[in-house]
């Protein structure tokens, strides 16, 4: 991959303060009084069970959710107040990709900056190419999302993130639906980008392994409700029995885990 700390996109960055937020729909809680903070330059993993949250909090990061209550600030800014995507270059990266199948990889990059008119089209090649070199996929640059495998989907998604220049940047499941072999080479990624840029990094996973190989600090959330906050040495023998439930199961073929949950709706 090639170097990006020398490049324009190495700039300031912000730190991301939840304070008490809640978020229901239609009376039933989803987020429940979460609170904590992510420190400019750190990557901060969020981990949970499916069900648990964590794609909504990060939506709300995003100003993408409202806070039924509670707040988040972005910097000094206030997440759900519009004009915050003004001050800061946010940027996320979708669970699915989100690439628009009807468009080359080269016009899903240069989309962005075409749309906010951020500099001439020369301006606009230099920047996309340099992106898809950053995350070697310069031989991708004429094909469709179609004709990508799923990990190289998921590089020209993180690659359409970097064109917008961030100074936060999110990741959804940035690991799911990969063998572990293509999960590993995006952990790495996420790694090699904050090393080179210092960009905050906030990552919505439910992947163990990538938390524990490049977090600074992690959390897990469960019923909505922030259980733990550390680094992740922290994590490897937790005393919680539900977080250790979570992050290191036992395979137990004589006492089934979907006949025990049965028999707690009996």
């Amino acid at each position: 991959m090639a170097d990006y700390s020398s490049s324009p996109f190495a700039g300031k960055t912000f730190g991301v303060t939840i304070d008490k937020l809640n978020k229901s729909f239609d009376g039933v809680p989803v987020l429940r009084d979460v609170s904590l903070e992510v420190r400019p330059g750190e990557i901060f993993v969020i981990m949970g069970p499916s069900g648990s949250g964590k794609s909504v909090l990060l939506k709300h990061v995003a100003g993408l959710e409202l806070p039924t209550s509670g707040r988040v600030r972005i910097g000094d800014y206030d997440a759900a107040d519009p004009q915050t995507r003004d001050r800061v270059h946010l940027a996320l990266v979708f669970q699915a990709g989100a690439l628009f199948n009807s468009m080359t990889v080269y016009d899903n990059l240069a989309l962005y900056p075409r749309e906010h008119r951020l500099c001439n089209e020369a301006g606009i090649r230099e920047r996309v190419l340099r992106t898809l070199q950053i995350l070697s996929l310069e031989k991708a640059v004429d094909k469709f999302p179609g004709e990508l495998s799923g990990g190289m989907k998921k590089r020209v998604a993180i690659a359409r993130a970097l064109v917008m220049e961030p100074e936060l940047l999110l990741y959804d499941e940035p690991t799911s639906e990969l063998d572990p072999v293509m999960s590993a080479t995006i952990t790495e990624i996420i790694a090699t980008l904050r090393e080179q840029t210092a960009v905050t990094t906030l990552v919505v996973s439910h992947d163990r392994d990538l938390a524990l190989a490049i977090a600074d600090r992690m959390a897990v959330i469960m019923d909505g409700r922030i259980h733990a906050i550390g680094k992740p040495g922290e994590f490897k023998n937790p005393a919680d029995p539900a977080i250790a439930n979570f992050l290191n199961p036992t395979i137990d073929l004589k006492h089934p885990r979907f006949q025990q949950l049965e028999n707690d709706h009996e």
